[in-house]
């Protein structure tokens, strides 16, 4: 289950995104496992640097019923793991240019790393599903 977020200043997902959530969640069993695709955090992370969204709290009310809710979020560009009650939340270490810890510095802009310490921080996640078991989410870097 994914979508797309709309952003304005925080990022929003807009009502029209919540309502279609919910309408697909209605269908599913509170033991059903949920696994949610973002772009932008949704939390506040670090509203300063726009790592927020400003209806997160209506999409987590949402998702609060499920016995199991993973995050995959992407955008940051390093690893962050946060849970909010049976919610968790996880994102990766940038493929691409690694931006800074929220706040190292006035805003995200891309740390420079010397060249030979870049596959030490760059990398990519893996999620196993194994039924009957929590959801394991693996760090690994790129060789």
């Amino acid at each position: 289950m994914c979508w797309t977020l709309v952003p304005t200043g925080k990022g929003e997902l807009g009502q029209a995104q919540l309502d279609l959530l919910a309408k697909d969640l209605a269908a599913q069993n509170q033991d059903t496992p949920i696994v949610v695709f973002s772009h932008i955090p949704l939390y506040d992370l670090y509203p300063k640097w726009g790592w927020a969204t400003a209806d997160s709290a209506k999409l987590l009310s949402l998702l609060s019923r499920f016995a199991s809710v993973t995050v995959l979020t992407g955008h940051i560009h390093q690893v962050i793991e946060h849970s909010e009650g049976n919610i968790r939340f996880h994102t990766a270490a940038a493929t691409a240019y690694p931006l800074p810890a929220p706040g190292h510095g006035e805003q995200p802009t891309p740390v420079k790393l010397p060249e030979n310490n870049l596959l030490a921080v760059l990398g990519f996640r893996t999620v196993e599903v194994i039924s009957g078991k929590n959801t394991r989410v693996d760090q690994h870097a790129l060789s």
